[in-house]
């Protein structure tokens, strides 16, 4: 018996398209977003999503989970454990904005992101760690089956690297562009198998 959990980044935002910080911000998906989560649902046609579609709070993933639920007619449900990095001053701000407003923050961001942490802010030790739960708690409850799980670039970068066993650091490695899909495969011995979906 082998589980399937499919990880989905959400469709594109506007400040994806205006290279903004969107963080928790309530911004919806662009149309551009929309194509995509319409293809997204395209591509999973032939795949039953027994285990249903579970996404994180913001109005992007939950906008992105109700396109691909509703043209599949498979139900939806949110899970907080997938919501959006917490770094609220950065919020809605540009690249270029955060850099003059914040000194070295976003170099930092950039440059060693596995260290990166701030008060008040998440690290993404505690993304991955809390992002992790809510996985292992899909395999547990989806056991055998499939389940679709949409979530943010961060958390899904996250989420691969542990299933793959490589550190934090290699964060910058993973590439998932917005409506990406990438497979993650539970054999009954307890192995893990993670490929991207084309």
């Amino acid at each position: 018996m082998t589980t399937t959990i499919i990880l989905a980044r959400h469709g594109a935002t506007a400040a994806n398209l205006e290279d903004r910080f969107a963080g928790r911000s309530p911004e919806p998906l662009h149309q551009k977003g929309r194509e995509q989560l319409r293809l997204v649902a395209e591509k999973l046609q032939q795949t039953p999503l027994t285990g249903g579609i579970i996404c994180g709070p913001l109005p992007r993933t939950r906008e992105s989970a109700e396109i691909v639920g509703g043209e599949l007619a498979v139900p939806v449900r949110a899970d907080d454990r997938f919501n959006e990095i917490h770094l609220p001053h950065w919020d809605g701000l540009t690249k270029t904005e955060i850099r003059q407003r914040f000194g070295p923050e976003y170099p930092t961001w950039l440059e060693t992101p596995d260290l990166f942490s701030l008060p008040g802010c998440e690290t993404l030790a505690q993304v991955q760690a809390r992002a992790v739960r809510g996985l292992e708690d899909v395999f547990r409850s989806g056991a055998g089956r499939t389940t679709l799980v949409i979530s943010h670039l961060i958390v899904v970068r996250c989420l691969v690297l542990h299933y793959r066993g490589l550190p934090l650091a290699a964060f910058r490695s993973i590439k998932i562009d917005n409506g990406a899909l990438t497979g993650l495969h539970r054999c009954e011995a307890g192995e893990n198998r993670v490929e991207a979906l084309v």
